[in-house]
């Protein structure tokens, strides 16, 4: 399964990066627009810093302007991923800018029935949003599960992209079950590496480190 950093910040992306563990990135209009930058620049200079897929979003709603949008999105950088919502319109946008060759995400996802409509529009990425389904008290894993069993019995070549994630036990969760890709706050992503026992751990053997290097000097 993929790490992607849901993210708009040059820093957090820098620093997730520097872990050599970075394989994309998924943005939303709210996202960059907590930047303050101009959007295309923006988006230019994340799909620059990664290695790997960077998922941009349209804001139009009707299928037209998610064309329009989408084509503009994709000549910024050859690793943009058009992302356009689970709707009719968006779904014959997908169609449309996978026919031009265009790898397109497919958000906002809440049921198999989206998920199937997607497959079947072409999509390169489906995302589901587990946190979101948690919210509402229902449950987010067992939407993705029953996404990637129905991807695996039809034969999809969608990629299945666990979104909405809210904590470490999600993205074991979303690995466990066959996510392809899991995209997370920097917040969660950090947390990922974090074990109290592995820093007690790397305490110790340094406090012996530096105990042995005294005893030599003695």
């Amino acid at each position: 399964m993929k790490l992607w950093l849901d993210t708009g910040s040059l820093d957090e992306i820098r620093e997730i990066n520097r872990w050599g563990v970075l394989s994309g990135i998924t943005t939303n209009p709210t996202l960059i627009g907590k930047e303050r930058k101009p959007f295309e620049t923006h988006l230019k200079e994340i799909a620059t810093e990664v290695d790997g897929p960077v998922s941009g979003e349209v804001t139009a709603t009707d299928k037209d302007g998610m064309v329009e949008e989408g084509l503009k999105l994709a000549g910024i950088a050859p690793n943009i991923v058009v992302k356009c919502p689970v709707t009719p319109d968006g779904f014959a946008a997908v169609r449309e800018l996978g026919s031009q060759g265009i790898k397109t995400n497919m958000t906002l996802c809440f049921s198999p029935n989206q998920a199937l409509l997607a497959a079947e529009a072409g999509a390169t990425y489906i995302s589901p949003f587990l946190g979101r389904v948690d919210d509402i008290s229902n449950d987010g894993m067992n939407l993705l599960s029953e996404i990637v069993e129905v991807y695996r019995t039809q034969g999809y070549a969608t990629l299945v992209l666990a979104a909405s994630l809210r904590h470490p036990q999600h993205v074991v969760e979303a690995a466990k079950v066959g996510a392809d890709v899991a995209t997370m706050p920097f917040s969660v992503f950090s947390k990922l590496a974090n074990h109290p026992l592995t820093d007690i751990g790397l305490r110790n053997f340094l406090d012996d480190w530096d105990k042995y290097q005294k005893a030599l000097k003695s």
